[in-house]
């Protein structure tokens, strides 16, 4: 239930339906892989299969990308991945950075909130951004891949039927209906998803009975960007009211109807724009604003029990429901396309058993448990579901300002990189003073990265790609001879990257120099130091030793998590 107004301050191209060649009915050519959903998530993988030359089949309902803000906060892990997909230039120019928030109770700051963010990061720990730039920044990173995604707008999923050979789809269109054949299909359509529904599969969990009514708004404010939260406002009593601002004076308003407040009713202008009024008034905000969007929103903490269902695989929302609060949604299923994109492609590729899958869906279903988890904590807080749990959060909120011990009960963390922590791919590992263990994302730090007699400033997620990547730490950058042979040993794309304490002695090599010496004991890293990470970013083993036996050790990981594991 939403109510667009128009003119909104950002204009999507419309797209027509087409039909493929068809015969009797059925798509000629049989395809790889179908996705099903050109939101974020749908696009991140066909990008992310394409970076890995896997072509796609994207279907997607409507003619253009989404209306209303959606979406709108990016997390530094997100944009970690985009950057990979070759769409992130966008995110930066157009989304709003920002590190922290402020909580109130009634007229009381009681809580000032920031994220972690120092010297060693290359991207901000949020941007705002509404899922209509996210949506259109992926898709023209989509377009530049056109011989390897092929994108099917106004183009609805009526049935599906699967086997161990893959799916067929019936699909109907404006222009006439046909059915295609697929090799996989990724069901990536929303909560409502039609593949979930076709396969008879059910959400499980917990929804909330709290409803929020969702406002955007056109509003120029010099506020800077932060998350504001209003508790128990003048403007809004007994209720929570969160404001996020957005690009192009865009003001993102949530705020919590009471109890018994009828939803059809709560969304009409006319109902709304008082609140909104009184909202603004309370804020000091003086100036002329107008509503763009209107939409109402019931908290859900919900997921599937398994992601892969033999070769149809679940992502983002058709997966699992993540409350908003911790901006754990998009964010989540974002990670979902990063963890299933290199998977399914090593599959395809034959450079990994399709058993792999299986571990995508052990690794985000854990995930999805961990989000649920802090998104309960988090919707429990905004939306009390009890007495109990209410009288709880005004005995927080009381005592928050006179006592900073209580403060963070007020803000559950946001979201932030999961470690997959007892993954099946993780090797067995040395113990390190530091550094991230197996099944822990990256953590970023500054390197010069020399490379062709040349240097540049860079950083240490510039160095992962679509292959595995071989970390080796020394003390100028010397590689073993029996270490330099991984390269080609593997049958696995695997690049090694030396990593030098001090000025590298070979500099025509591709290497990354620790200048700011902050790099090794990050890492808990002496000479004779190997990492072996994931196309994700995840640490899948780390060692310490000589040459051959770091190479031996890396080949048996390798060999463990793509094939013998699941043999």
């Amino acid at each position: 239930m939403s109510v667009p107004f128009k003119p909104y301050p950002f204009e999507s191209k419309q797209y027509d339906a087409r039909l493929p060649e068809r015969a009797d009915g059925r798509e000629t050519q049989r395809h790889a892989v179908t996705i099903v959903g050109g939101g974020p998530v749908g696009l991140a993988i066909a990008l992310g299969l394409a970076k890995h030359g896997v072509r796609s089949v994207l279907i997607e309902a409507d003619e253009s990308v989404c209306h209303g803000s959606r979406a709108i906060c990016i997390s530094r892990r997100s944009l970690e991945i985009i950057e990979r997909l070759g769409a992130l230039d966008g995110f930066l120019a157009k989304g709003l950075p920002w590190t922290g928030g402020r909580s109130f109770y009634r007229n009381e700051e009681v809580l000032h909130f920031t994220m972690p963010q120092d010297d060693n990061q290359k991207l901000p720990p949020m941007v705002n951004l509404a899922q209509y730039h996210i949506e259109q920044f992926l898709l023209d990173a989509a377009e530049r891949h056109a011989d390897l995604i092929d994108i099917r707008w106004r183009t609805k999923v009526t049935s599906v039927q699967h086997d161990t050979q893959g799916a067929t789809l019936t699909l109907s269109t404006p222009e006439g209906d046909y059915e295609a054949q697929t090799d996989w299909l990724i069901a990536a359509d929303g909560g409502r998803s039609t593949v979930r529904e076709a396969l008879g599969l059910k959400l499980t969990g917990t929804s909330y009975e709290g409803r929020y009514v969702i406002v955007d708004i056109l509003l120029d404010s010099a506020r800077p960007t932060e998350r504001l939260a209003y508790f128990d406002p003048a403007s809004n009593p007994g209720s929570t009211v969160l404001v996020h601002k957005q690009p192009d004076n865009v003001w993102r308003i949530d705020y919590q109807l009471r109890d018994g407040e009828d939803a059809e009713a709560a969304v009409k202008p006319e109902n709304v724009m008082p609140r909104v009024q009184s909202l603004l008034d309370m804020m000091g905000e003086t100036a002329a604003w107008s509503p763009i969007w209107i939409t109402i929103y019931k908290a859900n903490a919900l997921t599937l029990e398994r992601y892969r269902h033999g070769r149809v695989l679940f992502a983002g929302d058709a997966a699992h429901l993540v409350p908003i609060f911790g901006v754990r949604g998009a964010n989540s299923g974002i990670d979902d396309a990063d963890n299933l994109a290199w998977k399914l492609a090593y599959a395809i590729h034959g450079r990994a058993d399709e058993r792999l899958l299986d571990s995508y869906s052990d690794e985000r279903v854990f995930a999805a448990h961990e989000n649920l988890s802090y998104g309960t904590k988090s919707t429990e807080f905004m939306a009390p579901p009890s007495f109990a749990f209410e009288l709880m959060r005004t005995a927080v909120l009381s005592l928050a300002a006179r006592h900073p011990g209580v403060r963070p009960l007020i803000n559950p963390r946001q979201t932030s990189a999961i470690a997959y922590r007892d993954s099946p791919l993780n090797a067995v590992s040395d113990p390190l003073v530091s550094g991230p263990a197996p099944g822990t994302v990256l953590p970023e730090c500054p390197i010069t990265i020399v490379d062709g007699g040349g240097t540049r400033a860079g950083h240490m997620t510039d160095l992962i790609g679509t292959h595995f990547t071989a970390l080796y730490f020394s003390d100028d950058g010397t590689v073993p001879p029996a270490l330099a042979a991984l390269e080609t040993s593997c049958g696995v794309p695997v690049k090694l990257v030396p990593l030098a304490r001090q000025t590298p002695a070979d500099t025509t090599r591709r290497c990354g120099w620790d200048h700011t010496g902050r790099l090794f004991p990050m890492y808990g890293a002496a000479a004779a130091t190997l990492y072996l990470v994931r196309p994700d970013g995840h640490v899948l083993g780390r060692w310490q030793g000589n040459g051959a036996t770091l190479a031996q050790r890396a080949f048996d990981a390798l060999e463990r998590s793509l094939h013998a594991l699941h043999a």
